[in-house]
Parts: C-alpha cells; structure tokens; sequence
C-alpha cells in the first residue's frame, strides 16, 4: 500500500536502502518450522525460542515460536518476538504491549522477524522500553510460518495477537505480566481490535487495558471500493483475493482475468519492508488497471461479501478504552470511514479518544502519534481514567 507521503520520499531514500537490499529471504531457517507433535499445546505456550541478532536501547529481543489457533480451530505454530526491557522489573512484572504490524506481505519470507530493519519498524520502541514496557510482537499466522497468511482475517490476527502476549508472559525470567495494552497500524489497526474483542472469551488470562489503532482498516467493504482506482487500493485487493483463495477456497479466477494473474501473483510475492519496497509494488499496482476484474463490483459478490462482513469489526467491549489515530491526508483508509467507526464504538459506551493529524499520510500516521500513543498506554498501566470524546456523562 502507498500514499502520496510516501511517493515523495522514495527517491531521496532509495540510494540509502538500494545496499542494503530487500527482505531477506535467505535468512528463514528450520526455526520456523514446527512438526503436528510440537504444534499440540494451549494456545500460547512456547514451542522455541533463540536470541535476534540485535538488541536495542539495552534490551533482550528474543526470537519466538508459539501457538496459536487456526481458521477451522486447528492448533497453528505463529511467529514473533518478544523485546523484554533492561534493568530490574517491577513487583508485578514488565508491563507488556501488544504490537501489531502494518502489511509487510502475504508469504512465509514477509515475516517482520525476518526483516533487516525490525527493530525500525515499530513506532515508539525507544519510548515503550524507558517507561518499562515489554513490547511482543507476532509475525501472525503463515509469515515465518508456512503460509498461506490469512490477510485482513481478523480472528486470526487477533488470536496471533493475545497469544503473543501469553507466550510473553511464559518466557522464563522475563518476568512479563498479564497486563497489557494492544496497538497496531493499518491491517493491524484491525488486528488490534479484533483482539480486544476477542480477549474476554478466547484469552480470560489476560489483563486488557486498552488499545491503541492508528488508521485502522475497520469497514473493509468501503476500504476496497474506494481504494480500487489508486495503485495502493489493488495491491490491497490483490493480497485479500489471493489470500483468500488460499484460506477460504473463494476463487480469484471469478473475480480476476487471466491475463491478470500473473501480476497478482508478483505482487503475492513482494514483501513490504522499507520504502525501497514499494516501488516494484507500484510498478504493478499501476499495470492492473481497473480492467482486471471481471465485474464491477467484486464486494458485492459471494463469498466475499460475506467474508468482508465477517473481518470487519464491530463495536468492543466497553471495558477497553480505544485511542484512534488518523492522518486527514490518508488515501488508503478514508479518514470519514475512521470516524464513523469511532462514533459507532461511542454509541456503544466505549470510551473512545481521537487524535487527528492534518497533512499527515497513511504511512506515516503510528510514527507521527508514537508519543502521545505511548503516554497514553502509561496512564492505562498507571490506572488512571480513560479520556474520551464521546461525550459521555461521567
């Protein structure tokens, strides 16, 4: 996905990223690989773990192995890390956040873990870790893992999501504790919510303060018609129907011409890490013209009408408190569309914050809000009352 904001950038950068390559496929190893013996437990539980290469701002970073639950229920093995901060934890245990990444792809070699600039991709590390956050971080069900990656499939991200954090709160001598706040960008804006829905029935052990979506993909039918005449909004179309031909058996070819195919098939196989990326990705985007598809309207379509329905969120318990962040300049999730979802979790009783950012882009909103973000995941640590702007009689 690309916005303007990002368009501007890629020349000035590409000579910087150009040496230092793409994703590194090359480094996936037999650590991502897990038999159906090792793949049976709770949901969780840790399969393996190994040191990452690197460690930032005095930090431990592991690489982890757990499990988690599949689309038909079936015990899955799901990817991540878990950055655990340096010094001494508190009584209760390091205080741990949910992240949640943007679209790095939809391949097993996608997975952020496996990135060159992981640490760089997560908004606010710096200042999650000197408030003594502990950060887990899934790469989500089939990247690292064997795919295929259920794309905008919100139940599986969500699982992915609260499983990290349990798998977090399992790594002997981290000392991580239940409580957590969830945040994520973009498709993980969506992740997040849906495991703040999720987190009462599938994860009880948890402790869910509250969570945090910046441009969060929410009325996913809206999202693809209005995304379809930008290059952005077909690569977006053109992962879900992939995707999902995978996942759930819903055909591409009654939606896609042939001649399309193999475009959607590159751009199946692009992983997202850096601005350098994006270029080949709008190099393709542009060559699938509206043309593409075989009807005018593939969201009105089943199964995949049904299926959009199905992964969009609705409202959340009222016990979590949501900050929303969202760029006015967005041209990949509607900034009305935003707001709308914001005022249906107000009619819900939620208590809900908005923080609006003029001239800011889609890909640069979670950097942009990292600190107010993060002061806001302290206060929920710190017990203090949720603001809202929803009007609400307290």
């Amino acid at each position: 996905m690309i916005d303007k904001c990002f368009a501007v950038m890629i020349a000035a950068v590409a000579s910087v990223f150009a040496t230092l390559g793409t994703h590194p496929a090359a480094a996936q190893s037999a650590f991502y690989q897990a038999s159906p013996a090792e793949i049976a437990g709770p949901p969780g539980s840790i399969i393996r773990t190994e040191p990452m290469r690197d460690s930032w701002f005095g930090a431990r970073t592991l690489r982890v192995l757990y499990r988690s639950t599949g689309l038909k229920g079936e015990p899955i093995a799901v990817s991540g890390a878990v950055i655990v901060p340096g010094g001494t934890p508190p009584p209760d245990g390091w205080s741990v956040v949910g992240w949640a990444h943007p679209t790095t792809g939809i391949v097993p070699r996608c997975a952020p873990t496996l990135a060159i600039f992981f640490f760089q991709q997560i908004p606010g590390l710096r200042m999650m870790l000197e408030h003594g956050f502990a950060i887990a971080a899934t790469d989500y069900p089939g990247l690292g893992t064997p795919g295929p990656h259920p794309y905008l499939v919100g139940d599986s991200e969500g699982r992915a999501v609260l499983d990290s954090i349990r798998a977090a709160h399992e790594l002997p001598g981290a000392n991580i504790s239940t409580r957590s706040v969830l945040w994520g960008h973009s498709q993980c804006g969506q992740a997040v919510l849906f495991a703040a829905k999720l987190a009462k029935s599938y994860s009880p052990d948890l402790s869910v303060l509250g969570v945090v979506a910046a441009a969060p993909a929410t009325e996913l039918g809206a999202l693809m018609r209005d995304d379809i005449a930008t290059a952005g909004g077909k690569n977006l179309l053109a992962m879900t129907l992939w995707s999902w031909d995978r996942g759930f058996g819903a055909p591409m070819s009654e939606i896609i011409v042939p001649e399309a195919v193999p475009d959607v098939d590159r751009l199946a196989n692009i992983c997202l890490e850096s601005i350098i990326d994006i270029r080949p990705r709008q190099t393709i985007g542009k060559e699938l013209t509206q043309q593409f598809l075989k009807v005018k309207d593939p969201t009105a379509m089943e199964p995949w009408k049904r299926l959009l329905a199905e992964n969009t969120i609705g409202t959340l318990p009222p016990s979590v408190p949501v900050l929303i962040a969202q760029g006015a300049a967005d041209v990949v999730v509607d900034p009305p569309v935003t707001a709308v979802y914001a005022k249906s979790l107000c009619a819900a009783g939620s208590r809900v914050a908005m923080l609006s950012y003029p001239g800011v882009g889609h890909g640069m909103i979670s950097r942009d809000a990292a600190k107010p973000s993060v002061d806001w995941m302290a206060d929920r640590f710190a017990g203090r009352s949720a603001p809202s702007d929803c009007n609400h009689a307290d």
